[in-house]
């Protein structure tokens, strides 16, 4: 107990005091008004529409709709299959877009003949509605990537499914995979699914190497800003940026952040970085990081751990349940993609994840990519996303890659 006051104590200090780079990137909110569409895919000749899609537990979700390319289908404005694009953490859809229409995955399925839809969970930008409670409220952010996979997730497929009266191929991309395969384990969910591509899958975080957040698990972050009151996680805000003042100064070189949190990506571009700013990072909960970092401790892909008490009262059991990947059908066909300098989705990891499932995943393996090189290297589009394409052209035709 006085260890962790001592931290505690450490940490109001760092914020108050610490200020060890230049953040004003950061600082400036992106412009939600117009939404996605408006912002980003417009201006560049693509059809967009908005959508809202609500979830059982009254959040109001903000998904976007790209039918075809700048060129339509063969010249037709006739949507091919669809296909719905799920972000990860302190992202939102707009992470999609935010590479040249030559190197974005989402302008390239576009104009690849898919129907695009792309989601937005709950605390992100584009996503900040609830039917009672308000943005600044505690009860907003009561939530993790369990809520996001059950109750998330669920609503935008099946509202894809439902407007589309089709299966849906499915992308993710980090908590975007966890949000998959823990959905993927329940009947509901992957029914709606034709084939899913898993870009740096996760559900086990015990062998990540990345400096910055093994330092904010050792620290126990998480349980401090719960601590403290702050239940809503924006790098944007004055707190969010000391925080990462704090956990920087004298302890590791944050003048290439991304590398620090998510290790060194070979391809990724940063001459576009105050562009990538404009939009991210995004908000999340303090319980989301809270139950990534329970994962980290523990070793488990399982919900949320309450406490034995609180597990007792919640699940019947001193331990939360565990999610079997197991469960998931053999019949759903799995791409993956993952990388050898990946400090997040690390490969021993990802082979655990492999050995979990029934069926035998289409695998690609690229040694030199890092977390973010998969939705934002200038090479993606030839080592990842045209046998992504190709994966989900063996299962309903398409114009060639």
């Amino acid at each position: 107990m006085g260890t962790r006051a001592s931290i505690l104590i450490l940490l109001l200090l760092l914020l108050e005091n610490c200020r060890c780079w230049d953040e004003s990137t950061l600082r400036r909110p992106p412009s939600t008004g117009d939404g996605l569409c408006a912002q980003i895919l417009r201006p560049l000749g693509y059809p967009c529409e908005e959508h809202t899609v609500q979830t059982k537990d009254g959040f109001i979700l903000s998904v976007q709709h790209i039918p075809h390319g700048r060129g339509g289908l063969k010249g037709s404005v006739e949507s091919g299959p669809p296909v719905f694009l799920q972000h990860g953490l302190f992202q939102g859809g707009d992470t999609w877009f935010v590479n040249s229409v030559e190197e974005s995955l989402g302008f390239i399925l576009a104009d690849h003949g898919f129907d695009v839809w792309v989601g937005n969970v709950r605390g992100t930008h584009w996503s900040p509605g609830h039917v009672k409670f308000s943005v600044h409220a505690k009860e907003f952010w009561d939530w993790s990537w369990e809520q996001l996979a059950e109750y998330d997730l669920t609503a935008m497929i099946s509202y894809v499914y439902s407007v589309t009266h089709s299966k849906v191929f499915f992308i993710g991309h980090s908590q975007g995979t966890i949000m998959a395969l823990s959905a993927f384990t329940m009947p509901d969910a992957v029914e709606m699914i034709e084939a899913a591509a898993l870009l740096c899958p996760i559900s086990y975080l015990d062998h990540i190497t990345s400096r910055f957040v093994l330092r904010a698990v050792s620290l126990h972050l998480d349980q401090l800003l719960i601590t403290l009151g702050l239940h809503q996680l924006n790098f944007r805000s004055d707190t969010g940026i000391q925080i990462l003042d704090s956990l920087c100064d004298g302890h590791m070189d944050c003048n290439n952040l991304l590398a620090s949190i998510t290790g060194v990506n070979c391809c990724f571009n940063m001459t576009r970085m105050d562009y990538y700013l404009e939009y991210e990072p995004h908000p999340s909960s303090t319980k989301n990081l809270n139950h990534l970092f329970q994962m980290i401790r523990k070793g488990t892909f399982a919900r949320f751990d309450y406490g034995w008490w609180g597990n007792l009262k919640r699940y019947g059991h001193i331990h939360p349940p565990a999610f079997n990947l197991a469960d998931i059908p053999e019949s759903l066909p799995l791409w993956m993609a993952y990388g050898g300098n990946d400090a997040l989705a690390d490969p021993i990891d990802v082979k655990r994840i492999i050995k979990g499932l029934k069926s035998e995943p289409v695998l690609l393996y690229n040694d030199s990519y890092g977390h973010i090189d998969f939705i934002m290297s200038v090479n993606a589009k030839d080592d990842v996303y045209a046998n992504l394409i190709r994966f989900f052209q063996s299962y309903r035709w398409l114009s060639s890659y």
